[in-house]
């Protein structure tokens, strides 16, 4: 798993990442946190995940943060990026995340990776 390479082994997601197959890890290095995408329809969005410990995040928000975004490859080699996405839920629990997912799937339709 690349998130587990780019930020250690330990680095915990607060959730069992197999239960989300949609989510693509595209985390890297030179990010603060894990990040995933995911699309419904053609709107493509990324998932950042912090470290559960506040104190040891760079930024000042929540653990959980869902970001608009585009992909500026195609549907076969994607380049997904967020940088200047609107942010569009944040929670500090995973259950609230949860919530989300299963409401932004149900009022557009299929998650589609």
């Amino acid at each position: 798993m690349l998130y587990k390479n780019e930020f250690g082994a330990d680095f915990d997601l607060g959730f069992n990442l197999s239960d989300y197959p949609y989510l693509k890890d595209k985390s890297w290095h030179n990010d603060v946190s894990p990040s995933f995408y995911f699309s419904i329809g053609s709107q493509y969005y990324v998932l950042w995940i912090d470290h559960s410990d506040p104190t040891e995040r760079e930024d000042s928000n929540s653990r959980y943060l869902i970001q608009e975004a585009t992909n500026e490859g195609d549907e076969i080699n994607p380049e997904v990026y967020s940088s200047s996405g609107d942010i569009i839920f944040e929670s500090e629990l995973v259950i609230k995340l949860n919530q989300f997912l299963t409401k932004l799937n149900n009022s557009h339709g299929h998650i589609v990776s």
